[in-house]
């Protein structure tokens, strides 16, 4: 029969093995959801600035390439900045406001889909654990 300093020693491998399961998963799932489709709509931002300035179409196809490479915080960016712009019309305003709340969505979707994985993935070691 073990000792119980061979036992408590098993425990703590055992807890350590399961956070760095846990910590894996995690970094895995972030990643997966990277990687899967998070659509966002740029037709209206891309048609309120169809006859803007050179400069500012700059600006917005820079934000609709960040969004088609899921470079949400690069859009944002790029949509603070092109929000920032005095001579923007109502309409325009608008399409920059809906635009950074559908990404804020989309980033709040994937968040919770994380979270939602890894406390399925944790309970579901726990149990193999007997905890």
């Amino acid at each position: 029969m073990p000792g119980p300093l061979l036992l408590c020693v098993e425990k703590e491998m055992t807890m350590k093995t399961l956070m760095s399961v846990a910590g894996i998963l995690v970094i895995s799932l972030l990643a997966g959801c990277a990687k899967k489709e998070q659509t966002v709509d740029t037709v209206k931002l891309e048609a309120s600035f169809s006859t803007a300035e050179p400069s500012t179409k700059t600006k917005v196809d820079k934000v609709v390439a960040s969004v088609k490479n899921q470079d949400w915080a690069g859009a944002t960016a790029s949509l603070k900045d092109l929000g920032s712009d005095a001579k923007l019309t109502e309409e325009q305003k608008k399409a920059v406001k809906d635009t950074m709340d559908d990404i804020a969505n989309k980033f709040k979707e994937a968040a919770q889909q994380v979270k939602d994985e890894a406390n399925k993935a944790l309970g579901e070691a726990q149990k193999k654990l007997g905890n």
